[in-house]
């Protein structure tokens, strides 16, 4: 078994209701993922998952100096920032893809399926 990070990207610009065109739509995805969740802990592919507050509430530490530097906002200027991610335990690329797929039809975001190097 291998640990995969499926990182959830969406606009950095957000609504009070998130990335999501109204409350309604914002809930549905949110019991989606719930139900994507739970399907996750069910099947053993769970290690870990989160969302993230808006990228606006960052801190880069730089801490490769003799003091370290931090400043405000994300690191880097873009469209898209990271909104939530899941770790999962897979076996194999092909079942952290397809896991993916569903986890980006329950979130209604893209979803970047990378591998942690070093762990199985």
């Amino acid at each position: 078994m291998t640990h995969y990070l499926l990182s959830v990207h969406g606009p950095v610009e957000r609504s009070e209701f998130g990335s999501y065109g109204s409350r309604e739509e914002m809930e549905e995805a949110f019991a989606a993922t719930g139900a994507f969740n739970e399907r996750l802990r069910a099947e053993g592919y769970w290690v870990f998952a989160g969302g993230l507050a808006p990228a606006s509430t960052a801190t880069v530490v730089d801490g490769q100096g003799r003091t370290p530097v931090m400043s405000d906002g994300p690191y880097l200027e873009t469209k898209e920032v990271i909104g939530g991610f899941w770790v999962i335990d897979a076996p194999d690329l092909d079942v952290a893809l397809a896991l993916a797929a569903a986890g980006s039809q329950a979130c209604r975001g893209a979803v970047e399926v990378r591998p942690f190097e070093g762990l199985a």
